[in-house]
């Protein structure tokens, strides 16, 4: 009886680690998204001047991408356990797959970011002039606005896939997750604020697994205590 609810507790704390982990990834995300578009040029090839204006604020954005990489990794192992055996081999490689990728691309824009800022601000005249600046810029615009996000729609498509075969969310939510897939895909460089669209999502999907958890605790609550009495 005790291994029983103790499995049952188990299982109960995956869902909730998996809200947890894409609220935070959510928030983190949000927060850089809005930061970085208050602080620098909408235009990749846009002058310095405004960048070393809002050096402080930059740095602390770049700090927090390391924190929200991690919640989101850990967002997408926690859902794979909650699919368990109802995972499909072919849309869990993708799901990974392209988790992974938008993950890696992520961290390596923040890198190029950090190490361009570092720069700039010890020797912005001669990062200027050597066209240093001009590469970087465009580099980190180019790896997140435009592959970064389109691979963050092929994961949202395999998620949203993956919950019209298993049913482990409602329809609706899929289908908001196909149809934000098709913005981020064509819609990126025509709305300037679409990349908010990915962590949004994830926010919806992650409130979703909350409720369920939930819900499921108290229906396993209730079911203790009438076996009890």
């Amino acid at each position: 009886m005790d291994r029983d609810v103790s499995l049952v507790r188990d299982k109960l704390k995956t869902p909730r680690a998996a809200a947890i982990a894409g609220v935070i990834f959510s928030t983190l995300l949000i927060l850089i998204d809005v930061l970085i578009r208050k602080s620098i040029p909408a235009n990749p090839l846009g002058s310095a001047t405004q960048l070393i204006e809002h050096s402080k604020a930059l740095s602390l954005v770049l700090r927090l991408a390391p924190f929200a990489g991690i919640a989101f990794l850990w967002f997408i192992a926690v859902i794979r356990d909650h699919l368990g055996n109802r995972e499909d081999r072919f849309f869990a490689t993708v799901f990974l797959g392209s988790g992974l990728v938008y993950l890696a691309m992520m961290l390596v824009c923040a890198a190029i970011a950090r190490a361009l800022l570092l720069v700039l601000e010890t020797e912005p005249e001669r990062v200027i002039r050597s066209g240093a600046y001009a590469i970087g810029r465009a580099s980190t615009y180019e790896i997140f606005h435009i592959y970064a996000i389109r691979i963050a729609a092929v994961f949202m498509t395999s998620v949203s896939t993956t919950m019209l075969r298993t049913q482990i969310g409602p329809r609706a939510l899929a289908f908001l997750g196909y149809v934000l897939a098709l913005i981020l895909l064509f819609g990126v460089e025509i709305f300037d604020w679409a990349s908010l669209a990915f962590p949004l999502w994830a926010l919806l999907i992650s409130v979703l697994i909350m409720i369920q958890s939930f819900r499921r605790r108290t229906d396993t609550g209730k079911e203790s205590v009438a076996l009890v009495r």
